[in-house]
Parts: C-alpha cells; structure tokens; sequence
C-alpha cells in the first residue's frame, strides 16, 4: 500500500469523527480549533505525497478548503462530511490500483 493511500484512509477516517453532529463540533471548539490546524498539515502532507505518487489530490485539496472553513457552523459540518467520502474513495480507488494484476 501506498503512503498517500494510508494517509487518505486515516485523514478520511478524521474527517467523518469530525463531521458527527455535535461531537465533531465539541472536539473542534474544545480544543480551541486546534484540530483544524493539524487537519490543514496532514492534508498538505497527503497532497504532497499523493502528487509525488501520481494518484488523485481532490480529496487533499478539498480538505485543505475544509481545514479553512470548518471554523463556520453547519457549513464545517458538511464539509468535514463531504471530505471524509471523498477521501475515503480516493483511498479505495488508489488501494485497488495498487492490487490490480498487470500483465
């Protein structure tokens, strides 16, 4: 498996915890929106690695405008949501690339 697959997976993974109603909200703010700042680094990070590994950014680029925005109420929520699928598709597409036979 691939870096920027596993990145995709875990990032994914904490951007559906962040887009529980309420829950993902009560991290944010307890945590002064630290998490939002860590959320920024760790998508630009996975984009680094998804663009030195040639596989799909969308999922990273649409997290960094998350990271940015997740401060706003109802909207942060469906961002983190939205993020969360489509990193986790991008994740899926990549590990099934990476398993393909090829001949």
């Amino acid at each position: 498996m691939k870096i920027s697959t596993l990145l995709k997976y875990i990032s994914g993974g904490i951007e559906a915890l962040l887009g529980i109603p309420v829950l993902g909200g009560l991290v944010i703010i307890s945590m002064g929106w630290t998490p939002l700042l860590f959320m920024l680094v760790f998508h630009i990070v996975t984009l680094i690695f998804s663009m030195k590994e040639k596989e799909r950014i969308h999922g990273s680029v649409l997290g960094i405008v998350t990271s940015c925005l997740g401060w706003i109420p109802f909207l942060g929520m469906i961002l983190h949501i939205i993020t969360a699928i489509l990193l986790l598709l991008d994740g899926r597409r990549s590990h099934k690339q990476d398993n393909e036979i090829t001949i």
